[in-house]
């Protein structure tokens, strides 16, 4: 294997979690009795351009095309995509001249949020059942992959972008070179790329494993977004540390010959990455002897309940709780049911550990005794939202760095 944005080919292996279905892979009851495919997930390390990625590529139209996380099911995001937009469109000076285009755009939240600062907006959105209740939401969306063609298509109907955003999306990109040429060819000259991805500083620290699956080829640091794009021509003028998803970067992007001057925020975290060690392979090592303790304490926990007893249920079943549960083995023995406000989900089943996904409500019929927060970036909203059944002696589970019962 070669490095994915650098070809390079010594890639250091420092963690296993082991075989896994893909995490968005909820099964209907029908399904249950069919093979169902685990692929590896295993993180290497690039000694070159300090990438930290997965082994294994998993074909996008296994994963994209019918997806079932949409971002407007959590107040959260709302909020966050929401204030994103109307940041960006008030430092950039976007207005109605202006043209958004989000790549990954879901629902079309993010776009949205565009529309209602003026600007026109248009989104590429692979999913069709999302392309689809994005179009419904009003927000214009092409249901294809982000590429050439897409380009083509948006240059030719809409003009050249003022902005494009991927939120959540850049890790997911193998050829992520193709990726950021075709970004180049849409943006306008001093036209900007916004990139938001999960921070791996914060992974590390945090000890956020679970956002490790197979959707997420790249885990990035500055370090490695600012040797990738200075080597395509295209520099970071601008980085921001944002909570969600745990910990997660906001990146700016222009062309070389863009406008934007470099912000000293830039400099400070890479500064930042060097003296923490993120050039070093030491530092992934301690961190997978971290995660298989954490593992074992946490399934120490579950185990110690069920010896008592006690019944458990899940909270939230977004595509972290697929790592988190089939890592640690944790499956219907453990768990009842998971609780999920998404109603794409609810009524299917967990891949690999097959329990099943329901609604709220449930908590009024078969109350447990414990819930394990899978959502666990949600933990605040989650504990508002059942704050009559702590009062009620059911506890809870945050899995997270540590795992901890409250």
């Amino acid at each position: 294997m070669k490095c994915r944005i650098c070809n390079h080919s010594d890639l250091k292996e420092f963690l296993s979690l082991g075989k896994s279905p893909l995490a968005n892979s909820f099964l209907s009851k029908e399904n249950l009795e069919k093979e169902e495919p685990e692929y590896p997930l295993e993180l290497t390390f690039c000694t070159d351009c300090k990438l930290v990625q997965l082994t294994y590529v998993v074909s996008p139209e296994l994963m994209f095309r019918n997806y079932l996380y949409v971002s407007s099911t959590s107040d959260t995001f709302k909020i966050h995509f929401t204030n994103m937009a109307e940041k960006i469109s008030k430092d950039f000076n976007l207005n109605e001249k202006s043209l958004a285009v989000d790549i990954g755009s879901n629902d079309g939240l993010l776009l949205n949020g565009f529309k209602k600062c003026g600007l026109k907006t248009i989104g590429v959105e692979p999913a069709t059942n999302l392309a689809k209740l994005a179009e419904q939401n009003g927000v214009e969306t092409i249901n294809d992959f982000f590429n050439g063609s897409t380009v083509k298509n948006i240059i030719e109907n809409k003009g050249h972008a003022d902005v494009v955003t991927a939120n959540n999306v850049f890790a997911h990109v193998d050829n992520i070179l193709e990726f950021t040429k075709n970004v180049g060819s849409l943006l306008k000259r001093d036209g900007i790329f916004v990139v938001e991805v999960q921070y791996l500083v914060d992974m590390i620290n945090k000890m956020t494993f679970d956002n490790i699956y197979h959707e997420h080829l790249s885990y990035f640091t500055l370090t490695s977004l600012s040797t990738f794009f200075k080597r395509h021509d295209m520099e970071v003028f601008d980085a921001q540390r944002v909570d969600s998803h745990g910990g997660s970067l906001r990146v700016f992007i222009k062309k070389s010959e863009g406008k934007f001057d470099v912000n000293p925020a830039v400099n400070q975290i890479l500064m930042h990455e060097k003296k923490i060690g993120v050039e070093d392979f030491k530092l992934y090592q301690k961190f997978a002897d971290k995660v298989y303790g954490v593992k074992q304490k946490l399934t120490d926990k579950i185990g110690a309940i069920k010896i008592e007893g006690k019944k458990i249920a899940g909270y939230g079943a977004p595509a972290k709780s697929t790592t988190l549960l089939n890592f640690c083995r944790i499956g219907k023995d453990h768990l009842d049911y998971i609780i999920d406000e998404n109603k794409l989900k609810q009524g299917l089943f967990s891949p690999g550990t097959h329990i099943q996904i329901v609604g709220p409500k449930i908590l009024d019929i078969k109350k447990p005794d414990y819930i394990l927060i899978l959502a666990w970036n949600f933990a605040e909203e989650i504990l508002k939202k059942t704050k009559k059944y702590a009062d009620s002696n059911v506890k809870f589970i945050i899995p997270l760095p540590e795992p901890l019962i409250i």
